[in-house]
C-alpha cells in the first residue's frame, strides 16, 4: 500500500464516522454529535486532500485519468461543496444525505485498481484534465442538488400529510432546501457546459470528430438538456418546489447512468 492510498483509506474511515454522526444528529440533535460529525468530515477531507497531493507528486500529473482517480476526486469534490454549504447555511442536517453519497463514491473507488501506469499521449494534457475536473466538479454540485431535492420531497410530503414527526423537525425548511438546490445548479451547470465543450474539442483533436455517438457522450448531452431545461424553468417560468425537485432527481440519475 502506497502512502497516498493510506491517506485515502483514512479519509474513507473519517467519512464513515462523519456520516454515522450526521445520521445520529437527525435523531438526537446535540451540539456534541454535530461537532463530531463536522470534525470527522473535515479530518477526512484533509486526509483526502493530502492523498491527492501525494498522488500528484508520484504521477507528476493530476489524478484524473483512471476510474479510481475519478471516483476518488468526485467524492472529494462532493465533500468540499458540502462543507461550503454547511458553513454558509449553518445547517448540518444535509450531511446525513450527502456524506453517505460521498462515501459511496469513495468506496467505489476503493474497489477499483489503483496501480500507477503510464498514459498514452492522447490521454495527457491540460485540456483533457481540465475537461475531467470540470465534469467531476459539475457532477458533485448536481449530487448536492439531488440531496436537496430528495430532502425537499420528504419534507413536502410530511407537511402535506400533516405528519409532523421527528424527521420533519430535523430537516431544513423547504425554502432553504430549494435555495441550496438552485444555487448548486447555478454552480454545476456552467461547469458541465464547459466540460462538454472542452471534451468535444479534445475529441476532435484526438479522434478527428467533435462527437462520436458513444453512450457516455449521448447521456452527457441528455443530462445537459435536462439541467438546461430545469435552469430555464427556474429562471424564466418561476418553477420551484416539487416539480423542480423531481426534475433535479431525474437529471442526477441520468448523470449516474
Amino acid at each position: 500500500m502506497t502512502i497516498d492510498e493510506l491517506f485515502f483509506y483514512l479519509a474513507l474511515a473519517a467519512y464513515l464516522v462523519g456520516a454515522l454522526h450526521y445520521l445520529l444528529y437527525i435523531l438526537k440533535p446535540s451540539q456534541l454529535i454535530g461537532a463530531v460529525a463536522t470534525a470527522a468530515t473535515l479530518a477526512g477531507f484533509a486526509a483526502h486532500s493530502l492523498s491527492h497531493v501525494l498522488r500528484i507528486y508520484a504521477l507528476k500529473r493530476p489524478p484524473l485519468s483512471s476510474p479510481y482517480e475519478s471516483l476518488s476526486f468526485l467524492a472529494w469534490a462532493i465533500v468540499l461543496i458540502y462543507l461550503v454549504i454547511e458553513l454558509r447555511y449553518r445547517n448540518r442536517i444535509m450531511g446525513a444525505f450527502v456524506l453517505p453519497l460521498a462515501l459511496l463514491a469513495g468506496s467505489g473507488a476503493a474497489a477499483l485498481p489503483r496501480r500507477i501506469a503510464e498514459l498514452v499521449p492522447t490521454l495527457q494534457g491540460v485540456g483533457l484534465w481540465s475537461h475531467v475536473a470540470m465534469a467531476l466538479f459539475g457532477n458533485a454540485a448536481f449530487a448536492l442538488t439531488f440531496c436537496a431535492a430528495l430532502m425537499y420531497l420528504i419534507q413536502d410530503r410530511q407537511l402535506k400529510a400533516r405528519n409532523l414527526g421527528r424527521l420533519n423537525f430535523r430537516l431544513p425548511s423547504l425554502e432553504l432546501l430549494d435555495d441550496v438546490g438552485f444555487k448548486s445548479i447555478l454552480f454545476g451547470f456552467p461547469l458541465l457546459t464547459l466540460a462538454l465543450i472542452s471534451g468535444s474539442l479534445w475529441a476532435e483533436h484526438a479522434r478527428g470528430s467533435f462527437f462520436t455517438w458513444r453512450p457516455r457522450e449521448i447521456w452527457s448531452v441528455v443530462s445537459w438538456v435536462i439541467y438546461a431545461g430545469l435552469l430555464y424553468a427556474r429562471v424564466s417560468a418561476g418553477w420551484r418546489g416539487k416539480k423542480a425537485a423531481l426534475l433535479a432527481i431525474l437529471g442526477f440519475c441520468l448523470v449516474l447512468f
